[in-house]
């Protein structure tokens, strides 16, 4: 199935997605839709009002999740282009909700931050509250994938040895356009992560560089908290960030970011500075 929370007028409702049409479901969003035991049902079977697909407004794919939790230095590629070494154990940080925006939406760049970057990123979104989970318990609490952008203002990721400040500004992380449940978008090694700007692929690379898989990311974090329906796990970003390119290069307004994964669609999300 391929889920979608979208914006009708003043509300939202979450959709699914049948070739040019978009069925609505008795939900709001999608995060709201997890929450039910028998998501999968009600997903499978909804038959409210049809939407054209083509003409959706997506809002962010879930809007209001528990957790946003982030993985950095996950891609093996991306972590050479930093000269760092291979962590043994997930780098983690978090993101607040007012972070996200949707598929089409603008970035807003901060007029505090002097270093905007994009990152690529393969979202994982939770299906089944899941906690000490073994392998085969991981992965049936996935509920499917998704794609994001962990746009990060770097001068104040910087600022300290911890990033959070500088990976959570208001309206800067899309999320979306659609849950893609993982028998529809099959092994997670075959899809391809890349990231455009202005037309010019700055990143691509297959979700097989990843050091730790969705799975493991599951299994690791539940023995940590209680992961919940609709949380967020942003799994790292390949290589090519604009931090790393001689001469470094960062998003200004009138940009173009296309956030891009193989079977999952995309995100295009122009850049405006923050008013």
């Amino acid at each position: 199935m391929r889920l979608a929370t979208v914006r009708l007028g003043d509300r939202t409702a979450a959709v699914r997605l049948e070739g040019n049409d978009a069925v609505e479901l008795a939900a709001p969003d999608v995060g709201a839709l997890l929450g039910a035991p028998d998501w999968r049902t009600r997903a499978a079977e909804g038959g409210g009002a049809r939407h054209d697909a083509l003409a959706l407004d997506h809002a962010p794919l879930v809007p209001t999740p528990d957790k946003i939790i982030c993985v950095g230095l996950n891609y093996r590629a991306h972590i050479l282009e930093t000269g760092r070494d291979v962590p043994e154990f997930p780098t983690l940080f978090a993101k607040y909700r007012a972070s996200l925006i949707g598929a089409g939406d603008d970035i807003v760049l901060p007029r505090v931050a002097s270093f905007v970057d994009w990152e690529a990123e393969l979202a994982v979104i939770i299906g089944a509250p899941v906690r000490h989970a073994g392998e085969a318990e991981a992965a049936r609490a996935i509920a499917g994938y998704a794609v994001a952008n962990d746009v990060t203002a770097r001068d104040y990721q910087y600022r300290t040895a911890q990033w959070l400040q500088g990976k959570t500004f208001e309206s800067s992380t899309p999320l979306g356009p659609v849950l893609v449940t993982p028998d529809e978008a099959g092994p997670v090694d075959g899809l391809d992560v890349s990231c455009e700007v202005d037309g010019e692929v700055v990143q691509h690379a297959s979700a097989g560089d990843l050091v730790f898989g969705p799975i493991e990311l599951v299994r690791y974090l539940s023995e940590i908290i209680t992961l919940l329906p609709g949380d967020v796990i942003s799994t790292g970003t390949p290589a090519g960030v604009g931090q790393a390119r001689t001469p470094p290069r960062s998003l200004a307004p009138g940009m173009v970011v296309t956030t891009r994964i193989t079977g999952l669609g995309e995100c295009r999300n122009h850049c405006r500075a923050e008013t």
